[in-house]
């Protein structure tokens, strides 16, 4: 862990951990697919400095790469604006943790045209895909009711959403390896692309997304739905997941 120099000028100083992505973890793989969809890398030549940028709605997953990191930085509040809620941005200088990530595969203004990263050990991938998915997946359950007023679940649907055609295009073969389900279609939508799973399959995103999970980090509030629908669908939970969910 070193000293990061914030403002030459002033002699702020800044403890963040520089070697973090240097070594793979499952909690380095959350982070590092958590930036993957809402982080960015921010090179300022006049300022002669590089940063490693997180914004999130959700504070708790901000909180957490801060912890994670040793940072002592500050997070910044963006306040809301017309439609948009408030976020919370990390922001952290350091030309090691910046290089350190254009290794894994970031760049600046990478929103249209990055890749799924090339160099992810298999027992991470998971970790991996979580962090993306606590960044720009989402998941939703389908409710109505009948002629009596009962209510009926119709369906469960997980969206990845992307700039990059190519990335979720690649994300789809990786999960689609890994699971051993149907290939998926990549859809245009009005700002960006989406990678859209039905019931079924979202079924099996759960097992993927959340196995091996009890002492790490994760949204509860997208997980919540996941359960939502267990609980109103127990049907649906197989051995595997039976499990899964003793255990958590």
């Amino acid at each position: 862990m070193q000293y990061i120099i914030l403002s030459p000028c002033m002699g702020i100083k800044y403890l963040i951990d520089e070697q973090y992505f240097e070594s793979w973890s499952p909690e380095m793989a959350y982070i590092l697919g958590f930036l993957y969809a809402d982080g960015s890398l921010e090179n300022a030549p006049k300022l002669r400095g590089k940063y490693v940028r997180a914004t999130s709605t959700d504070l708790e997953v901000i909180k957490h790469i801060k912890k994670s990191l040793r940072s002592e930085h500050r997070i910044i509040i963006i306040p809301s604006f017309r439609k948009r809620k408030e976020r919370y941005l990390f922001r952290a200088g350091s030309h090691v943790l910046f290089d350190s990530l254009t290794q894994h595969g970031l760049f600046p203004n990478k929103s249209l045209s990055m890749k799924f990263p090339k160099n992810i050990p298999s027992n991470y991938l998971s970790h991996f895909i979580r962090g993306y998915f606590d960044g720009d997946g989402c998941v939703h359950l389908s409710q109505a009711r009948n002629r009596e007023g009962a209510l009926l679940v119709k369906r469960l649907g997980v969206v990845f959403t992307s700039g990059s055609e190519l990335f979720l295009k690649e994300l789809e073969r990786e999960i689609r390896n890994v699971l051993n389900i149907k290939k998926r279609n990549i859809y245009k939508s009005r700002r960006s692309f989406q990678l859209r799973y039905s019931t079924t399959d979202s079924i099996e995103l759960f097992t993927l997304i959340y196995a091996n999970t009890k002492n790490l980090f994760y949204l509860g509030r997208k997980k919540e739905i996941f359960l939502r629908y267990f609980k109103l669908r127990p049907q649906r939970i197989n051995t595997n997941i039976g499990k899964m969910l003793k255990n958590m």
